[in-house]
């Protein structure tokens, strides 16, 4: 083979083509390696995450019906991939409806393209793509998220009310369809011992199974011992998450395994999606944390570079290489923070969707025990005789429908405020509702603030506020979960104690909210930090440290500021602190969108 047939070869753009479809593969794959692409050809998505390991392709074209791993998870794999998340995805379909559009953008693709388009169409549109994509550095191979599941010995299972092991998909293989790795290993004395739980392999999430005893707590104890071992020696530490049976979850066992190190705990009858949601957020926080050492190590070394080449006659040359590595670090470290704020973003949701839950199941069990009663009466009308007895069974039937009626209007409130909350990132600036958006803000964090906080309003200021959403939804919303937190520091058996005062005003036409708790307040060598992303006085594995400063940048967002001063609320517990959030007032949203899009 000569030279130049040698240089053409490589010159090629390398494509992976995803398609369950032979027929319909085959034939895009013919149609492109005709433009000069060179074309390898997978049926799944399993298949797709190693070979794009491999080939390392300069571009991925994927149908939007997969078997096995969906099309989304393959993307969103892709895309949390340092190594990947620079590869343009396109996304064909069988429909060229704008629906599946939007749904196919949504999950995460790049483009999107009717499999019954011309196929000049297609190659123009992957030209296209290749033209728009971003020159990122790739690593040296695709990252998997580690996940190790801890069963507890065979033989001791029978009892377990906590065992893994569901009906319908296991636990494994809902994370392997997520593009994880995932191993199941049997619990031991000596399972700490070794190398295997630090290093390049190690895994990102262990999965425990506890049955609540004291050797179980032990286990979780020496597994956090290690941890800090790992984290001394300058590595990123691996995640725990304990499934424990569910009345042992109620009591008060559960604080001694977050006390033993245990990141995160939950009950044994916790719907699977949900608990693989769960391990993927701590994967996920971990592989961030990870990429971000790794990303200011390099940023480092590059340093030292720069500072060893200093003097010689290629000065110039060296300073230019340093310049573009640095550049690049920073972009990276850039993205790093973007997903850790995503992270957080999901452990909020997390929060959130406990309270919902709170919520609406209280009013719904009383609804649902209710129309069996309504049932059984209905019954007895139908067998009795006695018009006496017939009118106390109309009474009773009526009383246990008006019941039902509120617990169903509670459930129907409920749903509408989320409705209303569902609007949290629109950046346009519109009219809201501030009362409304405040008592809907508490009873997303009821669970969280609990019954014996005090919660107190004094809202002066107009109920009607031009602003984004935001400024409610994640600005206000955080600080009044930090009060909560900071209450917490005087908890009586885990209970939190105390109050929060939240109060409103207009002065000089700006338009302050502030939130005021009783709570232990900040020193000030705190509270020039306390707005730091990932800065956070709470325990290592209890908060990512984004939410004030995502709280700062919606008011930087509004022209506005938030101050940090001492409480001094009457009859308070403690000296406390108070958030004041102030921006400036505007009559219509248009007067005010002009100004955000100059921020």
């Amino acid at each position: 083979m000569g030279d130049d047939a040698i240089a053409g070869e490589a010159a090629l753009t390398r494509v992976v083509l995803v398609d369950p479809l032979r027929a319909d593969a085959q034939h895009i794959g013919d149609v492109l390696k005709q433009h000069e692409f060179d074309v390898t050809i997978v049926e799944n998505g399993e298949e797709a995450l190693s070979v794009i390991g491999e080939v390392r392709p300069d571009l991925v074209v994927m149908a939007s019906a997969l078997v096995g791993m969906t099309s989304s998870q393959l993307a969103r794999s892709l895309h949390l991939d340092p190594n990947t998340r620079s590869i343009p995805i396109l996304m064909l379909t069988g429909d060229a409806s704008s629906v599946l559009e939007r749904e196919g953008l949504q999950s995460g693709a790049d483009a999107y393209i009717s499999k019954s388009a011309h196929p000049d169409l297609m190659v123009l549109r992957l030209r296209a793509l290749l033209r728009e994509g971003p020159d990122l550095p790739r690593g040296d191979g695709l990252r998997k998220a580690r996940i190790v599941i801890v069963q507890l010995p065979v033989g001791e299972e029978d009892d377990v009310e906590g065992r893994i092991e569901p009906s319908g998909p296991s636990l494994g293989e809902l994370l392997w369809r997520d593009g994880h790795t995932v191993t199941t290993i049997e619990r031991s004395d000596n399972l700490i011992e070794g190398s295997w739980l630090q290093g390049a392999d190690s895994p990102d999430c262990l999965v425990l199974e506890l049955e609540g005893h004291e050797e179980d707590l032990n286990f979780c104890r020496l597994l956090d011992v290690r941890r800090q071992a790992v984290l001394a020696g300058g590595g990123v530490p691996f995640r725990t998450l304990g499934v424990i049976a569910t009345e042992r979850f109620r009591d008060q066992s559960a604080v001694g395994f977050f006390e033993g190190g245990i990141d995160d705990l939950v009950p044994s009858d916790i719907a699977r999606e949900a608990l693989a949601m769960r391990i993927r957020t701590l994967a996920q926080r971990r592989m961030a944390q990870d990429d971000f050492r790794q990303q200011e190590i390099e940023r480092q070394q590059s340093a030292l570079i720069l500072e060893a080449t200093r003097g010689k006659a290629e000065m110039a040359e060296a300073l230019a290489q340093a310049n573009m590595e640095l550049a690049r670090a920073n972009d990276q470290l850039i993205q790093t923070q973007a997903k850790l704020v995503q992270t957080a973003k999901m452990a909020s949701l997390g929060e959130l969707v406990a309270g919902i839950a709170h919520e609406i199941n209280n009013p719904l069990a009383f609804t649902i025990a209710h129309a069996d009663t309504v049932a059984r009466v209905i019954m007895g009308l139908e067998r009795t005789q006695d018009p006496d007895d017939a009118s106390r069974l109309r009474g009773k039937a009526t009383k246990r429908l008006e019941s039902m009626k509120v617990g169903l209007q509670r459930i129907q409130n409920l749903v509408q405020r989320l409705r209303r909350f569902s609007h949290l990132d629109e950046g346009a600036f519109q009219s809201i509702d501030v009362p409304v958006a405040l008592e809907t803000a508490l009873d997303l964090l009821a669970h969280k603030i609990g019954h014996d906080v005090v919660v107190e309003k004094d809202l002066q200021a107009p109920s009607r506020l031009i602003c984004q959403p935001a400024f409610l939804n994640q600005g206000v919303m955080n600080v009044i979960s930090n009060a909560a937190d900071a209450l917490r520091e005087g908890a009586v058996d885990g209970v939190p104690q105390g109050r929060i005062v939240i109060g409103s005003r207009l002065d000089a036409g700006r338009y302050e909210i502030w939130v005021k708790d009783d709570g232990p307040g900040l020193p000030e060598d705190i509270r020039a930090r306390v707005f730091d992303p990932f800065f956070t006085t709470k325990p290592v594995g209890t908060g990512t440290g984004l939410g004030l400063a995502i709280a700062y940048s919606v008011m930087q967002a509004h022209n506005g500021t938030i101050d940090i001063e001492d409480a001094h609320l009457a009859g308070g517990r403690g000296l406390g602190a108070c958030f004041r959030l102030s921006m400036p007032v505007h009559e219509t949203p248009e007067g005010l969108s002009a100004e955000g899009r100059t921020v």
